[in-house]
């Protein structure tokens, strides 16, 4: 059984990209791998310092993840500041992550030039918090993004320097799990190809959204004026709702439709009302169990507090043992 570890953004509601994507994913790993899956609230301050309400923000990442089917039973779900072990890795990597090398990470030259007034030493040495919550549970497996990439071959050349420096083997090298064949991509309502919270507004379906805030959205997504004839290509925006469709009605529905366009007999006010509905039933579960959870203050603190201990105890035998392979010895 290989270890793996992911982290979760600790801002933003999950959306149907979201779980169509890792999520669902995550789901199936949990009960063929040794999983740990973390919150990252300490990541998400090299972006925004001093934000609103981090402990909300963090609370409702978990809620949603819950909800969505993450069992912390199965993996291991803790939030990431509950395991101070991290940081201490975290220091100990950044003593031989070099200066070069790190303002070379293509992130860390992105996030520059978005936030060329908050230019902080967590932006630049970023990977190396990455790889801590990486290696602290030598892991060999890490599920990543294409943007994400470069931070994993960056774990990889930390854990090797690491076993280099001290003549060990301690650290496996940690590669990318890639599920990109079952991934499911999600189109946004703006006609974009990809749903995501960092899109524009009106992009994505979040699984909270009340079915209201639901039809207005998908009510508002982007399309053209209509077929003038049969067999016409179709635009971006329509292209996407026929996706939505794909994956969110029935086959009937998604053939009625189909044949409307071809026909260039369509209306796009009932496709999108039909969309709306069909998504509405399909999150409504979802939905429903979010509320369940989030009231339940008991649960959520029982999750918390079993998932920070399953993670101090993979996390506090290899400090342990890294302090010993350093030469770090008590008197």
């Amino acid at each position: 059984m290989e270890t793996v570890v992911s982290g979760i953004r600790s801002t933003g509601n999950l959306h149907l990209g979201n779980y169509f994507g890792a999520i669902k994913n995550f789901v199936k790993m949990q009960h063929e791998h040794r999983c740990y899956f973390f919150i990252a609230d300490y990541h998400s301050l090299t972006t925004h310092p001093t934000p609103e309400d981090l402990h909300n923000n963090v609370r409702q990442v978990m809620v949603e993840y819950l909800a969505a089917g993450i069992d912390p039973e199965a993996a291991t779900l803790y939030i990431q500041s509950d395991v101070p072990e991290v940081t201490e890795l975290y220091l100990l990597l950044n003593m031989n992550a070099y200066k070069g090398e790190l303002e070379r990470c293509t992130s860390f030259k992105e996030k520059i030039r978005k936030q060329p007034d908050n230019v902080n030493a967590g932006l630049l040495t970023y990977p190396v918090l990455m790889a801590a919550d990486i290696i602290i549970h030598k892991a060999s497996k890490v599920p990543v993004g294409k943007d994400q990439e470069q931070h994993l071959e960056m774990a990889r050349t930390f854990a090797n320097r690491f076993n280099r420096l001290y003549k060990t083997d301690y650290f496996p090298e940690p590669f990318a799990f890639n599920f990109e064949a079952d991934l499911i991509k999600i189109p946004g309502l703006d006609g974009a190809t990809k749903m995501g919270k960092s899109e524009s507004e009106g992009n994505a379906v979040f699984l909270a959204d009340d079915p209201g805030v639901l039809r207005k959205k998908v009510m508002r997504a982007v399309t053209d004026s209509g077929p003038t004839q049969p067999g016409e290509p179709k635009s971006q925006g329509v292209e996407n709702l026929f996706n939505l469709m794909k994956v969110l009605s029935t086959p009937d529905t998604l053939q009625h439709f189909r044949e409307a366009y071809d026909n260039a007999t369509i209306r796009y006010g009932d496709l999108k009302k039909q969309l709306a509905e069909d998504m509405i039933a399909f999150t409504a579960p979802l939905r429903e169990k979010i509320l369940e959870i989030s009231a339940d203050k008991d649960y959520l603190r029982r999750v918390a507090s079993m998932g920070a201990e399953k993670a101090r105890e993979s996390a506090s035998k290899t400090i342990k043992e890294v302090r010993e392979i350093i030469g770090f010895k008590p008197f």
